[in-house]
């Protein structure tokens, strides 16, 4: 096996260099070295620690945030972006394969399988969430909980005795769970829309516009499609009471059927890595595009004192 030096920064908290999407990929073709002088770094955006390198640097988003390509060699992000030195890779797909989904998700349910799982259901509807800034979350919630009782097990609005720390123990026994993403771009699509189809709950979905380019809308209620939020809680309350509405959706393949499965997307990634790894250019860090991004992050940390001087 070819050798690669690697290493990751700026991840989120708990991040582990030796068991994460891309390493668990790269290991199927290549002996990885974990270096803190690498050859080809992964950063993601929650730090800047990715300036001290020098070396390619490939970004990747699990926020609602667009690449940054004077910084970046390569990026992967939820953006459909045609640029050759990106690839769409949403945040639920890392999430699927770190919760060993794949198999569960691209099955489809027989009707025996699907009654016997909606009829099991015992609550009608949760949420789980900490950002009390999604304003458009807390008002459905509320607007919902005026129809019938709506459980959340979060630290937003909590109504159960306190935060839950198992979400997906917690909403297997609900029929509905609200989905809503935090912010609204298109391709920006979180693993919480996949969590509720996991664990055959209706996800009650808001966010991305394109959402049903990767999944079926038949398996969804897509806040997006509905005229008005009324109509698609009347929507909600006729599937809660016909057991053979939401059977039919349990029935339903969860993916497009333009979507490629995990196993091929996988494959893309690696072959994408590959071509990476045996490129030969000069890294963004060492070109003078460098300084362009330079003085972008010097601008965002001193923005008050500049719009101050400016005024």
């Amino acid at each position: 096996m070819k050798e690669i030096k690697i290493d990751f920064v700026d991840f989120w908290p708990g991040f582990d260099k030796t068991n994460n999407y891309f390493y668990n990929i790269l290991i199927e073709k290549y002996k990885v070295i974990i270096d803190d002088k690498p050859d080809f770094l992964f950063y993601s955006c929650y730090g800047k620690d990715y300036l001290n390198y020098k070396c390619i640097r490939i970004f990747y988003s699990a926020e609602n945030l667009r690449p940054d390509f004077s910084a970046c060699d390569f990026a992967f992000s939820f953006d459909y972006n045609n640029r050759n030195n990106h690839f769409r890779l949403p945040l639920y797909s890392l999430y699927v394969e770190k919760r060993n989904m794949q198999e569960t998700i691209e099955s489809v349910l027989t009707r025996v399988e699907a009654e016997k799982k909606w009829r099991a259901k015992t609550k009608f509807c949760c949420m789980l969430v900490s950002n009390p800034k999604a304003t458009k979350r807390l008002k459905f919630f509320k607007n919902l909980s005026k129809v019938k009782q709506v459980d959340s097990g979060g630290t937003v609005l909590n109504n159960v005795g306190g935060p839950v720390y198992d979400k997906l123990d917690f909403i297997k026994d609900y029929k509905f769970v609200i989905a809503f993403e935090n912010s609204q771009y298109d391709g920006y699509t979180t693993e919480k829309l996949i969590e509720p189809i996991f664990k055959d709950c209706i996800p009650i979905y808001w966010g991305n516009k394109l959402v049903e380019v990767d999944f079926n809308p038949n398996r969804i209620l897509n806040y997006s499609q509905f005229k008005s939020e009324k109509e698609l809680i009347d929507r909600i309350v006729e599937i809660d009471q016909n057991d053979e509405l939401a059977i039919q959706m349990l029935m339903q393949p969860v993916f497009s059927l333009d979507r490629v499965s995990y196993e091929e997307e996988r494959q893309q990634v690696l072959a994408v890595l590959n071509q990476i790894f045996e490129s030969v250019g000069k890294p963004i860090a060492q070109q003078p595009w460098k300084y362009i991004h330079l003085l972008k992050e010097y601008y965002i940390i001193n923005k008050k004192r500049v719009l101050r001087r400016l005024n």
